[in-house]
């Protein structure tokens, strides 16, 4: 196979994920985030571009970095102190860096959502989690004791480093109605639309405080998974994609945030 650039995993990404139809925040810059001009060579996948896991990309020899939070949540930033060492260790060792938030979050086969929901033994049969004109998290029927659920969910977080927290009823419940939404998908919007469809057990990666007092009044239960551990799974299903469909190498660089 010829060398491999940026360019070319970046088109079939940005098809792949539908890029350019799918809304996010003005922080997300979906797509090529830093450019090289050396073929690529090996993948490294990991949940936020944040310095660790860059040197990680330079200790094991990836010059592609595929991530899920970008380099640039925090706005337009003057080159100084970290975010300074982040782009020197980029640019001084050559590595790219892909960055794909909700076109990932949603995506029915590589992303967060369907692949937590298949972690848990769920089939999704709709959306959730609407933002603008797309659906970012999933939902589905089911008959499982809640605390089973919670048992399943305990036992993914826990391979992540990350301890399980509940919200509401678990003990004696069926869940019945379920909708999932990686990250910080306990909010607001999220909960008035779980309780408008009744969704009796809702899986997020975390949320506020006020969400547990919430969720208790209204008869919902919430399983915080954790927010990283949630959204491990869709940077690593994107770079086994981009290993299946160019041959090259790739490895997860595992950073936990804690929460």
């Amino acid at each position: 196979m010829s060398a491999v650039t940026i360019a070319d995993i970046a088109q079939h990404l940005d098809t792949v994920l539908n890029v350019a139809e799918v809304p996010d925040f003005a922080g997300a810059l979906n797509g090529i985030q830093v450019e090289t001009e050396t073929p690529i060579t090996k993948v490294g996948a990991a949940v936020d571009a944040r310095e660790r896991t860059i040197r990680a990309a330079v200790d094991v020899g990836a010059n592609l970095l595929i991530v899920h939070h970008g380099l640039f949540w925090g706005g337009a930033q003057p080159l100084r102190g970290a975010f300074l060492r982040r782009i020197r260790l980029l640019l001084e060792h050559g590595i790219a860096v892909y960055s794909a938030h909700l076109p990932l979050d949603m995506h029915p086969e590589l992303g967060n959502n369907a692949l937590l929901a298949r972690e848990l033994g769920l089939a999704p049969s709709a959306g959730f989690a609407r933002y603008k004109t797309v659906d970012i998290g999933v939902a589905g029927t089911s008959d499982i004791p809640t605390r089973d659920l919670l048992a399943r969910a305990t036992r993914f977080a826990t391979a992540y480093g990350h301890g399980v927290r509940t919200a509401g009823q678990t003990d004696g419940k069926v869940t019945r109605r379920w909708a999932i939404c990686t990250g910080a998908g306990a909010g607001q919007d999220t909960l008035r639309e779980a309780i408008s469809a009744g969704i009796d057990t809702l899986i997020v990666g975390e949320g506020p405080h006020w969400t547990a007092i919430d969720a208790e009044e209204a008869g919902l239960t919430i399983i915080y998974a954790g927010h990283y551990a949630t959204e491990t799974l869709g940077v690593r299903a994107l770079a086994a994609r981009v290993s299946d469909s160019f041959g090259l190498p790739w490895v997860f660089l595992d950073a936990p945030t804690g929460l």
